[in-house]
């Protein structure tokens, strides 16, 4: 195998030269250069993965070799329609590919369109900000809803990211140091006893995921904690969601303020106009940067966060902070980067919706551009991808059992699943050091498992690892 292997600690991040939305705060310190694209890191996992040994004087491979290579595995009938693209990651060159310009449905893998228009837009070192004022009534604070679905309502001892104990780098905003900081400075006022709304003005448009009947994201809302889980210590991707996350936002924060000795009278209610701009600040709380949350949102395929984001993306753009906002903010801003933008339908930020179409070039395309020398911001799209064997929604696969055991961690790709769709899409380093992006993408029949659909992809992905292809 003509790749060396690393373990990578910490991810890395990307600052950004572009304004800065209205809702982040910088971090301060800015963000290291991003890497050669032949060496990103884990993004905060400890785990394996293939770096180019030779880099970009390694040999292309050649589309014979890529079709000789791959048809057994293309042709596998537990594909269904598949089609396949795959590039070179130095410049974006289409190496070969089988419907590769027919849009299809991209599930879960929208997230990569999602993400490299957010570190296009977005400085990576931007922070999302919750914050507690000085309400327009007197006796009244209001909670204002800053678009971070992360921020934790959990005491510091019990938050958790992918099964693991956050870092400094990766913990997320608390509400209990919020309270803590809006307690304190109502004591110094003199103040023990207010009236509590929230501000849910910086987004606009139907808060209903469309479709309506997913289970798995709660309201899209600019105030919630634990990205609405009924649970907060049940795992990132537990479907069950509380039905007004940003109700039960307040609750908790007035619960966390009257264990703090401030007495909040009433039930808390939605505010009758948005805080006022200059309103003095009580308290605030900032979520991880930006870059930590696309690599987060990717790794776990995290579909709150990803509708957050893309929200993101349409303030940063000046367009309304709506479904329909964001999914125009992110289809300009992958034009403007030399996307082709044919057959692209863009409905969401998270892929969900099953209207979405994307055709297998365009993935690799904007996976091409993340890992372009050109654009070293996008780098955390990268970073975030999971890990095959490893981490994220790749965790599980590649094992002894999926006859692709030998390239975990040696691909890094993201997943998408719907009801009879499937997709990946990613960079592997072939035998030849030479990193490649490739996307491949799926309908089955319902009768097909998913797990074999899986199982057949990935089987493709580590083919193109083990194979020079000339």
């Amino acid at each position: 195998m003509g790749a060396a292997l690393l373990v990578a600690g910490t991810a890395l991040g990307a600052g950004g030269a572009h304004a800065q939305p209205p809702t982040g705060t910088p971090s301060g310190g800015g963000s290291p250069a991003a890497p050669p694209a032949t060496a990103v890191a884990t993004a905060a996992t400890g785990a394996v993965l293939a770096t180019a040994e030779n880099g970009p004087e390694a040999a292309v491979p050649t589309a014979q070799g890529l079709q000789q290579a791959l048809a057994p595995y293309v042709s596998d009938k537990n594909l269904g329609t598949v089609a396949i693209a795959v590039a070179d990651a130095a410049g974006g060159q289409l190496l070969y590919g089988s419907g590769e310009n027919v849009p299809a449905t991209p599930a879960s893998t929208t997230k990569l369109a999602t993400t490299v228009a957010a570190l296009s837009l977005i400085p990576g070192d931007t922070r999302l900000t919750t914050r507690v004022v000085r309400g327009a009534d007197p006796g009244t604070i209001t909670l204002v809803g800053g678009g971070d679905p992360t921020l934790t309502a959990l005491p510091a001892d019990q938050v958790q990211l992918g099964g693991r104990p956050v870092d400094a780098d990766t913990a997320p905003a608390s509400m209990e140091e919020l309270a803590r900081q809006t307690a304190a400075a109502l004591k110094a006022a003199g103040t023990g006893r207010v009236k509590l709304d929230y501000d849910l003005s910086l987004y606009t448009g139907d808060p209903h995921h469309q479709p309506p009947d997913n289970q798995n994201i709660a309201l899209v809302v600019p105030l919630m904690a634990d990205e609405g889980r009924v649970d907060p210590k049940s795992a990132e991707e537990a479907p069950d969601r509380v039905l007004d996350p940003a109700a039960a936002a307040a609750a908790t924060f007035a619960t966390l303020l009257a264990a703090q000795g401030v007495t909040v009278d009433g039930k808390a209610r939605p505010a009758d106009a948005p805080a006022a701009a200059d309103a003095p600040v009580l308290g605030k709380v900032d979520s991880p940067t930006v870059a930590r949350l696309v690599e987060r949102l990717l790794t776990n395929s995290d579909n709150q966060l990803a509708e957050a984001i893309a929200r993101q993306v349409a303030l940063a753009a000046h367009q309304p902070a709506s479904s329909e906002g964001a999914a125009s903010a992110v289809t300009q801003e992958l034009a403007k980067l030399g996307v082709p933008m044919t057959g692209v339908v863009l409905n969401d930020g998270s892929g969900l919706n099953k209207g979405n179409q994307i055709p297998p070039a365009v993935l690799v395309r904007i996976l091409a551009l993340a890992a372009s020398d050109q654009h070293p911001a996008l780098r955390p799209v990268l970073t975030g991808l999971p890990v095959a064997g490893f981490t994220g929604t790749l965790g599980k696969r590649y094992d002894s059992g999926s006859g692709a055991a030998d390239a975990a961690g040696l691909v890094r790709a993201k997943t998408g699943t719907l009801s009879g769709v499937n997709a990946l899409a990613g960079t592997v380093v072939d035998a030849d050091g030479r990193l490649l992006t490739f996307a491949v993408m799926s309908r089955t029949p319902s009768t097909v498992p998913v797990d074999t659909t899986r199982a057949a992809m990935d089987r493709i992905a580590a083919h193109l690892a083990s194979c020079g292809c000339h």
